[in-house]
């Protein structure tokens, strides 16, 4: 996935469109000040313009890097936390016993633990996505770059013989941005648009020194923060 930090509005249409794809349940104001707030992918802030008071934020979307060296996966005692296919760092939620390892290990903070059971009032259990499994109370929660897209997807294409087509997957919060600051495709197709971005001058990647090899690029803006 690429990035676009000179795009991106902090308006967080993706992690609202996360939210109804995947299934997560809204914990409230008050979890959320204490830290329990369950989001798999979140707006930072940061601000890089001007002089106080005349300054201007930026934004950060984060969410699970989908690391090639992932620090989450060799510290869970279950293989909950594991590599896929796809090269996704998948969570197997049916044995996950909660011991938080992965998310202690994780430089980026992008894994949650449900600390109680999902709650969709009426009528919010209608507009559950029957694709994805609503989770029970006390597990690892992450990102998966809407795995279940990606599968519907290789089916599809499997069915009518032919390759998938450059943009043809869509994780919902790339579906949903409204300005276009995410970009997913095939980083391993040297001809897929994510591919050109990646290459990129301004392409760089959320704390490169701990060696992670993350799959998510971000382009920065010109003259902007590294991160």
């Amino acid at each position: 996935m690429v990035v676009d930090l000179d795009v991106c509005t902090g308006c967080q249409a993706c992690a609202v469109a996360c939210l109804a794809e995947n299934n997560v349940g809204i914990v409230g104001e008050e979890e959320a000040a204490i830290g329990r707030a369950q989001h798999w992918i979140r707006i930072e802030r940061y601000w890089d313009e001007g002089e106080y008071p005349e300054v201007r934020a930026q934004f950060l979307p984060v969410m699970c890097q989908q690391c090639g060296k992932a620090p989450c996966e060799p510290v869970c005692p279950v293989f909950a936390s594991v590599h896929s296919e796809d090269g996704l760092n998948s969570q197997v939620y049916n044995r996950c016993i909660g011991t938080r390892y992965c998310a202690h290990n994780c430089p980026y903070k992008a894994r949650v633990f449900n600390f109680f059971a999902p709650q969709f009032p009426s009528p919010l259990e209608q507009q559950l996505n029957p694709d994805v499994t609503v989770r029970s109370v006390g597990i690892m929660e992450k990102c998966t770059f809407c795995v279940q897209r990606i599968r519907r997807a290789r089916e599809q294409a499997r069915v009518e013989d032919r390759p998938i087509a450059d943009g043809e997957i869509m994780p919902a919060c790339v579906q949903t941005c409204p300005p276009g600051a995410l970009v997913f495709g095939d980083a391993g197709d040297p001809d897929s648009q994510v591919s050109r971005l990646m290459a990129s001058r301004r392409g760089i990647r959320l704390l490169e020194a701990f060696n992670t090899e993350p799959s998510v690029v971000y382009l920065k803006r010109e003259g902007g923060l590294d991160v």
